[in-house]
Order: C-alpha cells, then structure tokens, then sequence
C-alpha cells in the first residue's frame, strides 16, 4: 500500500492551477504527529505533501513518526525553504524529495507565483545532491502553458541524474479547481508524445534510472489519455492500494474527487476501526462506480506495481517499435 499525508493546506505559492493556497488550514487545527502516527502497518510508499509541507513547525517530527512506517518516505514541496529543507535531510539522509517547477524559470515563476521560486526549487536540489542525498528531483504539472517546456526540463533533470515525476493538471476539490482546462490540446498532446519518445530513448547512463524513465513513459501514456478524455488503462485502486489523510484526521480515498470520499475520522477512530468499517465499503464501492478518469502518480502507480504486466508488455513493444524507427503505440 502506498499512503500521502497532506499535513497542511497553508501554502507560500499562488499557483494557477491549484487554488488550496486560497483555501488555507488554520495551524490551530492541523493534526498533530500523535495522531499522524495512528497511520498502521508497512508501507511501500508514504508521501508527504500539502500545501507547503516546510511550514509546518513541526515537520521534524512528523518525519520522524512517518520514517519508521515505510522503506520510502518522500516529501512533495516547492523547494522554497532550503535551509528547512536540508534539516530534515541531514537528520534523515535516505529522505526522498521532489521539488515542484512548473518550467524554466521565466515560466515556473509565472504559474506558481513565487518570486525567483526556480533559484530557490534550484538551490535545494543542488545542496541535496552535495550532501549526496540520492533520491531527489523534480515534478511538473503539465498544461497548455508549460508544455513546450517538457522537454527541456527532461534535458536539465538527465544532465543531473536526477528523477523527474510528472502529473497533468486535474479539477477536484484537493484543489480547489473546476476551470482548469487545456485549450491547445494538440499542442499538449504533441509534447507528451514528445516526451515519451525521449523517456523510451532514455540517455542516463545509470541503468536504474534509464529502467525508471522507459515505464515513466507509460505514466505519461495515462496522463496523454487523461488530456484525450479517454479511459484510464488500469483500475484505480484508491481506497484500497492508497488512502490520503488530510490536516484535519480524515481519512480520504484520494484527492482526485470532485468532493472529498471521506472513510473515517482519526481524531475518532483507530486506522483499524475505519479500514474495516462499512463507510469505508460505501467509499470503496464510490471509487469503483467513479467516471472521473483521473490519473495521478499517487494512485496511477500503485495501480501500475498491481497489474504489472501491462506497463511491462507496453515498454518491451515500444522500445522495439522504436528500434525498427516506428512510431509508439499509444
């Protein structure tokens, strides 16, 4: 199983496609780590994300809470907070990080409204990768106003070794959006294409990291279908391979929704009583029921890791594809 814990809505971004920054959390009613550490059992995957997860007081200990619970503990963040940031790396050296950019840096600075927020997303990666912190990188929110910059970030993020995460812009009440929509559709569609080529021609020299770029392919193939309206090419498994906490003690199903698939309160329940319980069936029976579509790495990939066979067989086609200089099936 793989679980985000959205340990604060506050935000210092003023993102265009992601309005949580006008939707604050108050501080006063942010749960506390006790109640973050009524998370249960092994996790392949935990993620800490918000908002802005460094403007919490408290996030040493919640890393410290969250670090015990799985092999993977990674941390979404703008990057902003470096020396925050560095904190909890130097504290917890196997931490996993990924700095959001929109961009270059004319263009991030746009979408996220931070002032020099490239330098600062820039700054941090770079001090992580001194201190020899190894799984680090960049994630991108692909839309109609930044996708000619796809490829040139992929370019950036290969010349550093480093991970580059990807996701497509959605409207749910996570954030707080229902007019995001790409109008220069084909251009956005051409540039993930693009992007996918390149992700399958991968030219990292570590083989690990080239793996990782070819079935990142197939991540963009469901965020190319997102953008098409078509289907998703695997079940969603939200509420059953993932849940999401909020700041508030709710157990969520995801953050895709239009609104929130609550399963259970923490500040009243135990993660027992609510994985078990009828609400969470209801909520389990509303993701199987859900049209939406949507596809997000926090529930796309463990999607993928449950159905294996079906990124594998379409990376072992393409690639060859590719080696007789024919174009992807899509």
């Amino acid at each position: 199983m793989e679980c985000a814990v959205i340990i604060t809505y506050r935000c210092n971004a003023r993102c265009q496609m992601c309005h949580t920054w006008k939707n604050p959390s108050k501080k006063s009613e942010e749960i506390a780590p006790e109640i973050i550490d009524k998370i249960e059992g092994r996790y392949k995957r935990l993620n800490i994300t918000g908002g802005e997860p460094m403007l919490r007081d408290d996030i040493l200990e919640i890393v410290e809470v969250l670090d015990k619970k799985t092999d993977r503990l990674e941390i979404s963040t703008n990057g902003y907070f470096t020396d925050r940031i560095i904190r909890v790396a130097e504290r917890f050296p196997n931490i996993t990080i990924r700095v959001s950019l929109e961009g270059l840096p004319a263009k991030n600075d746009e979408l996220r409204g931070i002032k020099n927020g490239f330098d600062h997303g820039l700054r941090t990666i770079l001090r992580l990768k001194e201190m020899g912190v190894k799984d680090i990188g960049f994630a991108t929110t692909i839309s109609g106003q930044n996708c000619h910059d796809l490829l040139d970030l992929y370019t950036l993020v290969s010349a550093m070794d480093i991970e580059f995460a990807n996701a497509v812009v959605h409207n749910s009440f996570y954030f707080h959006k229902d007019d995001n929509e790409i109008k220069n559709r084909n251009d956005v569609e051409e540039s993930i294409v693009r992007f996918m080529d390149a992700l399958l021609k991968s030219p990292r020299k570590n083989m690990k990291h080239r793996a990782k770029d070819w079935f990142r392919a197939y991540l963009n193939l469901g965020l190319l279908r997102h953008v098409q309206g078509k289907l998703r090419t695997i079940p969603c498994g939200a509420a059953t391979d993932t849940f999401f906490l909020d700041p508030y003690g709710q157990v969520l199903a995801c953050n895709g929704s239009d609104q929130p698939m609550i399963m259970g309160d923490f500040k009243e329940q135990s993660f027992d009583e609510i994985w078990h319980s009828q609400q969470a069936e209801k909520v389990r029976e509303m993701v199987q029921n859900c049209k939406k579509g949507c596809w997000m790495t926090g529930t796309a990939v463990p999607a993928m890791r449950r159905k294996p066979w079906k990124p594998i067989y379409w990376v072992i086609n393409n690639k060859l594809r590719l080696a007789k200089k024919k174009p992807l099936r899509l």
